[in-house]
Protein backbone atom coordinates (compact mmCIF):
# COMPACT_ATOMS: atom_id res chain seq x y z
CA UNK A 1 0.00 0.00 0.00
CA UNK A 2 0.71 3.71 -0.61
CA UNK A 3 0.03 6.19 1.98
CA UNK A 4 -0.09 9.40 1.41
CA UNK A 5 1.39 11.75 3.96
CA UNK A 6 2.78 15.18 4.49
CA UNK A 7 5.92 13.70 5.17
CA UNK A 8 6.11 11.62 1.91
CA UNK A 9 9.11 12.58 0.13
CA UNK A 10 7.94 12.25 -3.63
CA UNK A 11 10.49 12.28 -6.55
CA UNK A 12 8.68 12.67 -10.00
CA UNK A 13 11.00 12.05 -13.08
CA UNK A 14 10.23 14.80 -15.87
CA UNK A 15 11.63 12.21 -18.68
CA UNK A 16 8.71 10.26 -20.63
CA UNK A 17 9.71 6.07 -19.90
CA UNK A 18 8.96 3.35 -22.07
CA UNK A 19 5.93 2.40 -20.27
CA UNK A 20 6.41 -0.99 -20.65
CA UNK A 21 9.02 -0.95 -17.87
CA UNK A 22 8.93 -3.11 -14.87
CA UNK A 23 9.47 -3.00 -11.22
CA UNK A 24 13.33 -4.18 -12.67
CA UNK A 25 13.44 -1.81 -14.86
CA UNK A 26 12.08 1.12 -13.06
CA UNK A 27 14.84 0.86 -10.05
CA UNK A 28 17.58 0.07 -12.36
CA UNK A 29 16.25 3.60 -13.80
CA UNK A 30 16.46 4.58 -10.14
CA UNK A 31 19.36 3.85 -8.91
CA UNK A 32 21.46 4.23 -12.18
CA UNK A 33 19.94 6.96 -14.40
CA UNK A 34 18.06 8.98 -11.35
CA UNK A 35 21.58 8.23 -9.18
CA UNK A 36 18.78 7.75 -5.96
CA UNK A 37 18.12 4.66 -3.66
CA UNK A 38 15.46 2.88 -4.71
CA UNK A 39 15.07 1.19 -1.34
CA UNK A 40 14.98 4.15 0.50
CA UNK A 41 11.44 5.04 1.65
CA UNK A 42 10.53 7.45 -1.28
CA UNK A 43 8.24 7.64 -4.02
CA UNK A 44 9.13 7.58 -7.39
CA UNK A 45 6.89 8.82 -10.30
CA UNK A 46 7.37 8.07 -13.50
CA UNK A 47 5.16 9.50 -16.41
CA UNK A 48 4.34 7.95 -20.04
CA UNK A 49 4.65 9.39 -23.31
CA UNK A 50 1.26 9.89 -22.96
CA UNK A 51 -0.24 12.70 -20.44
CA UNK A 52 -2.90 10.78 -18.96
CA UNK A 53 -0.30 7.43 -16.83
CA UNK A 54 2.13 7.32 -14.56
CA UNK A 55 3.68 4.56 -12.50
CA UNK A 56 4.56 4.94 -8.81
CA UNK A 57 7.13 2.91 -7.22
CA UNK A 58 8.28 2.83 -3.94
CA UNK A 59 10.31 0.04 -1.33
CA UNK A 60 7.78 -0.15 1.78
CA UNK A 61 10.06 -1.95 3.93
CA UNK A 62 9.12 -5.24 3.38
CA UNK A 63 8.82 -5.17 -1.02
CA UNK A 64 8.82 -3.23 -3.69
CA UNK A 65 5.16 -1.80 -4.59
CA UNK A 66 4.70 -0.62 -8.37
CA UNK A 67 1.11 1.40 -8.86
CA UNK A 68 -0.01 2.21 -12.52
CA UNK A 69 -2.77 4.90 -13.22
CA UNK A 70 -4.43 5.49 -16.28
CA UNK A 71 -7.19 8.40 -16.33
CA UNK A 72 -10.32 7.84 -17.94
CA UNK A 73 -10.88 11.75 -19.17
CA UNK A 74 -8.29 14.22 -18.92
CA UNK A 75 -4.43 14.36 -18.28
CA UNK A 76 -1.92 14.54 -15.76
CA UNK A 77 -0.57 17.95 -14.72
CA UNK A 78 3.06 16.88 -15.21
CA UNK A 79 6.23 19.55 -14.66
CA UNK A 80 7.68 20.51 -17.85
CA UNK A 81 10.23 18.03 -19.43
CA UNK A 82 13.81 18.49 -18.61
CA UNK A 83 16.86 15.75 -16.78
CA UNK A 84 16.50 14.72 -13.48
CA UNK A 85 13.82 14.93 -11.02
CA UNK A 86 11.81 17.44 -9.50
CA UNK A 87 10.43 16.80 -5.57
CA UNK A 88 6.80 16.92 -4.72
CA UNK A 89 4.92 17.16 -0.96
CA UNK A 90 2.59 14.41 -0.48
CA UNK A 91 -0.67 16.79 -0.72
CA UNK A 92 0.85 18.18 -4.08
CA UNK A 93 1.29 14.11 -5.29
CA UNK A 94 -2.51 13.45 -4.06
CA UNK A 95 -3.29 16.60 -6.50
CA UNK A 96 -0.91 15.08 -9.32
CA UNK A 97 -2.73 11.55 -8.93
CA UNK A 98 -6.40 13.03 -8.83
CA UNK A 99 -5.52 14.97 -12.33
CA UNK A 100 -5.94 17.87 -10.50
CA UNK A 101 -3.12 21.16 -10.90
CA UNK A 102 -0.96 20.90 -8.23
CA UNK A 103 1.13 23.58 -9.15
CA UNK A 104 -1.66 25.47 -7.34
CA UNK A 105 -1.16 23.90 -3.71
CA UNK A 106 1.22 26.23 -1.67
CA UNK A 107 4.14 24.84 -0.86
CA UNK A 108 4.57 25.25 3.16
CA UNK A 109 7.40 26.81 4.61
CA UNK A 110 9.10 24.20 7.60
CA UNK A 111 10.75 25.83 9.71
CA UNK A 112 13.09 24.14 12.26
CA UNK A 113 12.31 24.79 16.19
CA UNK A 114 15.47 26.85 17.38
CA UNK A 115 16.91 25.86 21.03
CA UNK A 116 16.04 28.75 23.45
CA UNK A 117 17.72 27.90 27.01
Amino acid sequence: MMLIGNDLRVLVATQPIDFRAGINRLVSLISQSLGGDPYGGQLYVFRSKRNDRLKAIRFDGTGVVLATKWLETGRFHWPAVRDGVMTLSGPQYAALLSGLDWTRLPIPMVRKPTITG
